[in-house]
């Protein structure tokens, strides 16, 4: 199964759509409900519930997910309402639409859950039919909208200039490799940003404030700074970069130490700064590439929206 704990826990939603074709005589049966084994929507309905929730037991790759809200409705085939929905010609067709809507609060997508769940209740009710229409058939079965996690998200329509500054004396004088700073533009770069402009200063408020005010000048939209979060004597970015901005974000790295807190207990201890000079954001990064991966992690991408807050665009 893929690794998703690195992804963020969100709202996911997913809607999709399936068809049971029938026989025009079945069609009159459901509609005044004169069918031998009752209404068949009721036990479609409890079929479909059923199966969404183990959706992981049939599908290998799909995780295990709490499903927060789902409904399954029935519809008589309407071919001016339905086809294109369905994408497919239905002139002469008679049959059963079954529409499903699922809502989650995790780290993976609920559309599988959904067409299951879509899938069984179409198989319910081919099975409550079967002995009166020999005309039956499934699908197609197909997803209509999901929202959530990335693919939900969208944040800048051009890739905004950011900045990384590495905080370290051992890194600048040389005597240790960066791996946290290149590893900020590394995921960076998976989002589609490729205009990042990188330096190492030694850990000392003037050269980093020095360093940001420069950035800031040149309208960066976004500088993240990475060392000199910890509790170590020379540790003094956050102190540094606390001391310039004008705008405090601790949301931000509200969410970066809840994240982290997840996965080590350490993270209580990595103390960070976010806000605001002027249009440009700053947030500071722990000094370990692992640190920095977990912190952008727990804000990418949706602190790309902080830009457009600046700029007065508002939520």
């Amino acid at each position: 199964m893929r690794d998703i704990s690195g992804k963020q826990i969100t709202l996911r939603t997913a809607t999709g759509i399936g068809m049971v074709t029938c026989s025009a005589e079945t069609i009159e049966h459901i509609k005044n409900n004169t069918l031998p084994k009752g209404n068949i929507f009721d036990v479609a309905r409890a079929a479909a519930f059923l199966a969404a929730k183990n959706t992981y037991q049939l599908i290998p790759h799909c995780h295990p997910v709490g499903i927060d809200a789902m409904s399954v409705e029935f519809e008589i085939l309407d071919q001016a309402k339905h086809e294109a929905e369905l994408g497919i010609a239905l002139q002469g067709l008679c049959g059963v639409i079954i529409r499903s809507e699922i809502k989650s609060i995790g780290r993976t997508g609920i559309e599988i859950e959904a067409l299951t769940g879509i899938s069984i209740a179409a198989l319910t009710a081919y099975d409550l039919l079967k002995n009166i229409d020999k005309q039956l058939s499934i699908g197609p079965i197909k997803l209509l909208e999901k929202t959530g996690g990335k693919s939900g998200q969208k944040y800048f329509n051009t890739p905004p200039r950011c900045a990384v500054l590495v905080c370290s004396d051992s890194t600048f004088e040389g005597k240790r490799e960066d791996s946290s700073g290149k590893k900020i533009m590394e995921i960076l770069g998976e989002h589609g940003i490729t205009n990042i402009s990188y330096d190492i200063v030694p850990d000392e408020p003037a050269h980093i404030q020095q360093k940001i005010r420069a950035w800031v000048a040149e309208d960066y939209a976004y500088i993240f700074t990475t060392g000199g979060t910890g509790l170590g004597p020379r540790d003094r970015t956050v102190e540094a970069v606390k001391a310039i901005i004008e705008r405090d974000a601790d949301g931000i790295t509200e969410a970066m130490r809840a994240y982290g807190q997840m996965r080590t207990p350490l993270a209580m201890m990595s103390r960070a700064v976010a806000g605001a000079i002027h249009e440009t954001l700053i947030v500071t990064l722990p000094g370990s590439s692992n640190g920095v991966r977990e912190c952008l992690e727990a804000i990418i991408p949706a602190v790309f929206h902080a830009r457009k807050m600046m700029k007065g665009g508002g939520h």
